[in-house]
């Protein structure tokens, strides 16, 4: 296992931590994203229940997803085709087209209490300090702010059951952990309407 995180931080480092004979290519990252339109919606803005929209994501936070994905290291029926097809400049690009986008619109939040709770509960596990007091996420660290509910609910839950885990994720599988389903689902509703 520890081998394993090893090659994949050299493989990351390659992508983005050491110079590169070319800078990410935001319109070659957009054709390679018609691969993920299917999914992940228009501009990157999911309309797909438990898919997350990439509108906005972090750059490096959507690369080295791509590399757990191809890696084996986070599993995924849907993602294992797609990302076989994907060379280290692929992935470079759509993190770079994905960063580029608009990030899904402001949605009406029809249960202030909820988001209240779930403010609270954001605080007491100090989520702004990885992904910012905006949620907009920065370096390899998620945007939130606006993501779809229903993919935050999973996403907790699979950190929180272990499913989800690997690289430096671990913080997220202990802080989902000591989550009451309660608190899971005002934390998702808060970040869905920021």
């Amino acid at each position: 296992m520890r081998m394993m995180r090893y090659a994949l931080l050299l493989i990351f480092a390659s992508l983005i931590g050491l110079p590169s004979t070319h800078a990410a290519d935001i319109t070659a990252g957009k054709e390679k994203a018609e691969l993920c339109i299917g999914c992940h919606g228009e501009n990157g803005i999911s309309q797909m229940e438990n898919v997350p929209s990439l509108a906005a994501q972090v750059d490096q936070f959507t690369q080295w997803q791509l590399i757990f994905f191809r890696a084996g290291t986070r599993k995924s029926e849907e993602m294992k085709p797609i990302v076989e097809q994907l060379d280290n400049n692929d992935i470079r690009n759509l993190g770079a087209y994905f960063a580029s986008l608009q990030p899904p619109e402001k949605k009406p939040d029809d249960d202030p209490d909820l988001s209240a709770k779930g403010k609270q509960a954001a605080a007491g596990r100090r989520c702004a300090s990885c992904h910012l007091d905006s949620y907009a996420g920065t370096k390899a660290v998620s945007r939130l702010a606006g993501q779809r509910e229903d993919y935050l609910l999973k996403a907790l839950r699979d950190y929180k059951s272990g499913v989800r885990a690997g690289g430096g994720m671990a913080a997220m599988a202990e802080v989902a952990y000591s989550l009451s389903e309660e608190e899971i689902v005002a934390l998702a509703h808060y970040l869905a309407h920021l």
